[in-house]
């Protein structure tokens, strides 16, 4: 009885020793990472949100500066911004549902879905257009741009806005981060689901998911915990006013921290398409003679520390955004923040690193 008491006595101080350790080694962390942000975003000036998850595990999550400054607002968690460019993931994923649904193919010339497309002679490919090697001429760096930011223009007209561009490039002969691909591959939705790429995202994606704080943004409709976008020149002002018909399916999504942390649990189990499909968005796809290009179908494929990684950031007018995923060590990182000022990039990747060596040092000291 007495030996059973003391080892009852032993696993009960065992286990106690073990979550002090956590705990303190948890609070190590988190002043760590509160440093840092701390350090970057100021209490009275746009802000940010960021969310550090472990294995779907909400590790950190915390928000700083302003979400408006004119009404002195101070950021929360659960605010909701535009995203740019990490609607990129969604378009992607969209066309891969319709891949496994067997009603595209990824070899699907783009003249198939707008037959009078300019391709001078070319095979311009669904997959061109996902992984940015289809040589069409961004949108976004046309000088006429700004003629048109803020009327509202349907897909076909936008596509017609920048498609007597000269190319680039022959298709897959170099890698060039491109808008232009993606409002294609929104049309292409539309055209095969008969839904505005807004309601298929809408009804096959944040609802199907339970994502109820994302959505296509709209400068009309009132959208609970929206924070302001800001710029700065000598000193802050209110963002640009664009019509969301521009950056489309290639930059017009909004959302939070704990949305974007539900969606990659969702492409993590493969909630929206099997395994062999999804994966298609995680190769480190290659150019005509080889070289590979470090990006997938939605995602750039590179590496922190030697750990791969699984990356994309957002910039619109007012916001800027960058998520992180590191799929060997089911760490996933997500930046928020409210002017397009203050890039979340770098910092995003910087945590991720510290992440990284967090849980080595913790597996390190367990054994």
């Amino acid at each position: 009885m007495k030996v059973t008491s003391f080892l009852k006595h032993w696993l009960f101080t065992l286990i106690l020793l073990v979550s002090l350790f956590q705990t303190t080694h948890a609070q190590k962390f988190e002043a760590k990472i509160d440093s840092l942000l701390n350090s970057k975003y100021e209490s009275k000036v746009p802000g940010a949100v960021f969310l550090i998850a472990k294995n779907g595990n909400v590790i950190y999550k915390k928000a700083f500066g302003l979400a408006n400054l004119e009404l002195n607002t101070p950021m929360e968690p659960e605010y909701v911004f535009e995203i740019g460019s990490i609607t990129k993931q969604f378009t992607a994923i969209a066309i891969l549902m319709l891949l496994e649904k067997g009603e595209l193919n990824l070899n699907d010339d783009i003249t198939k879905y707008i037959p009078d497309y300019p391709t001078h002679g070319e095979t311009i490919t669904i997959h061109h257009l996902l992984n940015h090697t289809s040589g069409i001429k961004s949108y976004t760096r046309m000088k006429a741009l700004k003629d048109i930011a803020t009327k509202d223009l349907t897909p076909i007209e936008l596509i017609d806005f920048f498609k007597n561009e000269p190319m680039d490039f022959k298709p897959g002969e170099k890698y060039k981060y491109n808008n232009s691909g993606y409002i294609i591959l929104g049309y292409i939705i539309e055209s095969i689901s008969k839904q505005s790429y807004a309601s298929f995202i809408e009804e096959h994606i944040f609802k199907k998911l339970d994502m109820n704080s994302s959505l296509f943004a709209s400068h009309r409709k009132v959208i609970k915990n929206r924070a302001s976008g800001y710029h700065k020149k000598e000193d802050y002002i209110n963002a640009m006013h664009i019509s969301f018909t521009l950056p489309y399916a290639a930059g017009s999504l909004m959302s939070n921290v704990d949305d974007m942390l539900t969606w990659q649990e969702a492409i993590t189990h493969n909630r929206l398409v099997r395994k062999n499909t999804i994966d298609k968005a995680f190769i480190n796809y290659t150019l005509n003679n080889g070289d590979p290009i470090n990006y997938g179908y939605g995602w750039h494929i590179k590496e922190i520390n030697g750990t791969p990684s699984r990356e994309h950031g957002g910039s619109i007018f007012g916001f800027k955004s960058m998520g992180v995923y590191l799929p060997l060590k089911d760490i996933y990182v997500i930046g928020l923040n409210n002017c397009d000022c203050n890039s979340p990039t770098k910092i995003t990747r910087e945590i991720a690193k510290l992440a990284i060596d967090e849980f080595v040092e913790l597996e390190n000291d367990k054994n």
